[in-house]
């Protein structure tokens, strides 16, 4: 009986262990959304956020909502993969030509890219999304709170943000 209980003691702590260690050792997913905006006018809407991998692995962005609706991959979502010289300390601005949402900080982007499927994210990566037109926002939203929410393989992370007017820009 003695026998019985040691090695089952002793099979705990082996197992505590091994658990332990490869615990620590993991790396961990940690994404933060900054900047984020959306923006509305008579005409449409539009949003931009930047991303930012803090974590110790890559990561795939599988979808980005606004209010829980999708913004399909293709023109709706399109992207930029923020360079090493790249200055993004600002905030965006909106330029409205009358027909076209455009948003920069800086001279970043110089263009955009449209999405074709998920985006991979290297680790300490940042990269700047742009939504056009997302379905569930209009005029008399302004003001109000709305989540963009993005996806990933491993979790999902929530920003809350005011409808601004775009028609100051």
């Amino acid at each position: 009986m003695i026998l019985l209980v040691v090695s089952v003691l002793l099979a705990g702590i082996v197992t505590y262990y091994a658990t332990n260690i490869t615990m620590t050792r993991t790396e961990q997913e940690d994404v933060d959304i900054i900047k984020a905006h959306i923006w509305v006018n008579g005409t449409g809407s539009t949003g931009a956020l930047m991303v930012q991998n803090l974590g110790g692995r890559d990561i795939l962005i599988d979808k980005v909502t606004v209010r829980g609706v999708d913004c399909s991959w293709g023109s709706a979502v399109e992207y930029y993969r923020v360079q090493s010289g790249d200055d993004v300390s600002g905030d965006f601005a909106l330029t409205y030509d009358g027909s076209d949402f455009d948003a920069k900080i800086g001279t970043v982007p110089g263009s955009w890219t449209d999405s074709e499927k998920d985006l991979p994210l290297a680790s300490s990566g940042e990269m700047l999304l742009f939504l056009n037109s997302p379905d569930n926002i209009d005029l008399d939203d302004i003001g109000t709170t709305v989540s963009i929410t993005v996806f990933t393989v491993n979790g999902q992370y929530i920003e809350e943000v005011n409808v601004e007017s775009a028609s100051g820009s």
